[in-house]
């Protein structure tokens, strides 16, 4: 009697730990992390590093001045205002916003590099509400995700707690911190930042689903149906 069933032989991929060469182009995540000054998304990002070796961040452009401890190329690609006016210009970035009187891009560049590098499946974009609308316009398929403050006052503190910032920035910086939390619509998930592990797993838990969706996967079980293995 023949049997429809998949027979099992000594090269079966059962046991086999998941490679990540059986993903599609369509899996490739683009994932847009967004906050008002002191919301603690710097220490979510480098813990974002290290959990998620495959996802790339995007490096922008920014005529801010260098903090102590980032490099250029690494944290920030540092440029004046006139070479940055003139990348605009010239139509280099796939966003570009103006704050803090600093201006900030996102040069078109930055996908192509991440989706052209080898085990890269996923770049994530480190941007105010203002690159995240621009963004959204011209590539439907990104996920947005907000940073909130357990509380206005918990931001004061942490925005106090910069030693690089003065009093007047400080307080200039929590009043744009007021308007950037009202576009939270923008996004599609808000993650509150009370305890930093306790909003990395909500932030973590974002990825693993939106890699799980089944626009991403259909691919998976396109293959599976035509092959009988991923």
């Amino acid at each position: 009697m023949s049997s429809n069933l998949p027979t099992s032989d000594s090269s079966s991929d059962v046991t086999r730990a998941p490679s990540s060469s059986r993903y599609h182009a369509s899996d490739f995540l683009l994932l847009i992390l967004s906050s008002p000054s002191g919301a603690g998304k710097t220490t979510l990002t480098r813990k974002l590093e290290t959990s998620f070796p495959d996802l790339r961040f995007s490096v922008s452009h920014t005529t801010r001045k260098p903090r102590a401890n980032e490099v250029s190329g690494r944290d920030y690609h540092f440029t004046d205002r006139t070479q940055f006016e003139r990348l605009v210009a010239d139509g280099a970035f796939l966003e570009w916003a103006e704050v803090h009187g600093n201006l900030y891009g996102t040069s078109l560049s930055e996908i192509d590099r991440a989706r052209e590098t080898p085990g890269c499946r996923g770049m994530i974009f480190d941007i105010d509400y203002q690159g995240a609308r621009q963004i959204r316009a011209k590539v439907p398929d990104i996920t947005g995700v907000f940073i909130l403050p357990p509380s206005m006052e918990e931001l004061v503190r942490r925005l106090r707690g910069r030693a690089s910032e003065t009093e007047e920035v400080v307080q200039r910086r929590f009043a744009v911190a007021t308007g950037e939390i009202e576009h939270y619509a923008l996004f599609d998930y808000l993650v509150v930042n009370d305890k930093v592990d306790e909003a990395f797993d909500e932030l973590r838990s974002i990825i693993v689903a939106q890699r799980s969706r089944r626009e991403r996967r259909a691919p998976l079980a396109e293959a599976l149906l035509r092959s009988g293995r991923l």
